[in-house]
C-alpha cells in the first residue's frame, strides 16, 4: 500500500512531544539528592540560576560598571483618591528607555512596601492605573482585576508599575507600510541578538529595583513583583535570578511548560532556547524559595491548565520543603479564566508576606 501520510502524522509536534516526554531535564529538582540538605539545596539553586542566566542571554546585558545612569524623569505627576501617581522615565541601557507609574498610598507613612507590577498581552501598563491609553486620564475598569497599581496604594503599599518591552507605550513601532506583530517581532530580534525577550524584561525589572534603591522611602526588604499571563512570566523569571526581590505574586502563568506554551499557540516571547534540556517550571520559581510566593490561577484557563499547574505546584512544594519553608508558597484559584483575582490573591499574600506590619 502506498504510503499517504496525514497532516498529523508529519507535524514536528509529534518529534517534540516525544522529546518532551522521554527527555531528562539534566538540573531537575531531586529531593534525595537535591534537597538533602539546605547547603545542597542551595548548591543546585546556584547551579541552575546561572545556567538560566545563560540561557537567557543575560550575559549580553549590561552588568556592574557597564550600566548606565537611570537618567529618572519625571513626566507628570497628581493626586488621586487613593495616593499620588507619577509617571516616570528612566534609561534601562542606551538606547532603552523604560517608562513607568510610581504610586504612592496616601493611607501609609514611608519608608513603603513596594510591588513592582508588570502587565501581559495587553495595551499596556495603563491598565494598572484603571486610565485610558491615549490620555492617562479618562477613567476605566481594567477586565480581570489588572489594575495592579491601585490595588497596592489601596492596601498601604506603594507601587512601581513598568511598561514591558514590546507593550503599550513600548510596542514595536515600523515605518508606514510596514506590519508589525508587536512583541512577537520583538521576541525574534531578541533572539538573533544572542539575547532574549524575557531576559531584556527581566532586566527593566532589575534596573527597576537600581531605581527603588536610590529612593529613601523604600523597605528594601519589602520589595515584591507581580503580573499576569504575560506578566506571570516576567515575575516568574524575575524572582529566579534578582534576589533583591522579597515576595512574588505570578498569574495565569505557572504550570508546566509540557501542558502550556508547548502545547498550544503562544507568542514567543514566552521562549527561552534550550530551557527545558535543563527544568521544568517548578525548578525555575523553585530558585526563589524560601522567599514568599502566591500563585494564582484560573480554574477554567484554557491557556494554563489548572490540571498540570496542580501537579507542578506540588513539586514546587517539595523544594520549599526541602528550603525548610514549606508553607511559603500557596496556590489560590480563582472561579475563572484566564485572569488575576484579587480578592484571593492579595488575601493569601498579605498573610505570606508579612504586609501591612
Amino acid at each position: 500500500m502506498a504510503y499517504k501520510p496525514s497532516p498529523f502524522d508529519l507535524t514536528p509536534q509529534i518529534l517534540h512531544d516525544h522529546m518532551m516526554v522521554t527527555g531528562k531535564r539534566a538540573m531537575g529538582f531531586r529531593p534525595s539528592v537535591d534537597g538533602k540538605s539546605r547547603a545542597a539545596l542551595s548548591a543546585w539553586q546556584r547551579r541552575l540560576r546561572a545556567k538560566l542566566k545563560t540561557l537567557m542571554g543575560w550575559g549580553e546585558l549590561p552588568h556592574g560598571d557597564d550600566r548606565c545612569g537611570l537618567n529618572v524623569r519625571s513626566l507628570w505627576k497628581r493626586k488621586g483618591k487613593f495616593g499620588t501617581i507619577e509617571k516616570i522615565a528612566f534609561t534601562a541601557e542606551p538606547k532603552a528607555d523604560v517608562v513607568a507609574y510610581v504610586c504612592l498610598p496616601a493611607g501609609a507613612e514611608p519608608p513603603y512596601e513596594w510591588f513592582v507590577c508588570v502587565q501581559g498581552h495587553s495595551t499596556g501598563m495603563h491598565n494598572s492605573i484603571a486610565v485610558d491609553f491615549k490620555t492617562n486620564r479618562k477613567p476605566i475598569r481594567p477586565p480581570g482585576d489588572r489594575d495592579f497599581g491601585i490595588q497596592c496604594i489601596k492596601r498601604g503599599i506603594a507601587a512601581l508599575c513598568i511598561e514591558q518591552r514590546g507593550f503599550g507605550e513600548r510596542k514595536l513601532v515600523y515605518p508606514e507600510g510596514h506590519e508589525s506583530w508587536g512583541d512577537k517581532e520583538a521576541a525574534f530580534h531578541a533572539l538573533q541578538l544572542g539575547r532574549t525577550l524575557i531576559g531584556e524584561r527581566v532586566f527593566d525589572v532589575d534596573r527597576g529595583l537600581d531605581y527603588l534603591a536610590t529612593r529613601d522611602d523604600v523597605r528594601l526588604r519589602k520589595i515584591g513583583v507581580m503580573g499576569n499571563s504575560g506578566g506571570g512570566t516576567i515575575t516568574t523569571f524575575s524572582a529566579a535570578i534578582l534576589r533583591r526581590l522579597k515576595m512574588a505574586m505570578p498569574s495565569c502563568y505557572f504550570c508546566t511548560f509540557a501542558d502550556s506554551i508547548m502545547a498550544m499557540p503562544h507568542c514567543p516571547c514566552n521562549f527561552i532556547p534550550g530551557l527545558m534540556q535543563h527544568a521544568e517550571m517548578a525548578e525555575v520559581l523553585g530558585l526563589f524559595a524560601p522567599r514568599p510566593v502566591v500563585i494564582v490561577a484560573g480554574r477554567t484557563d484554557p491557556i494554563f491548565p489548572l490540571a498540570a499547574t496542580r501537579r507542578e505546584f506540588a513539586r514546587l512544594k517539595t523544594i520549599y520543603a526541602a528550603a525548610g519553608a514549606p508553607n511559603a508558597c500557596k496556590l489560590v484559584v480563582g472561579n475563572g479564566g484566564h485572569r488575576f483575582y484579587a480578592k484571593g490573591g492579595w488575601g493569601a499574600m498579605m498573610k505570606l508576606g508579612g504586609l501591612g506590619r
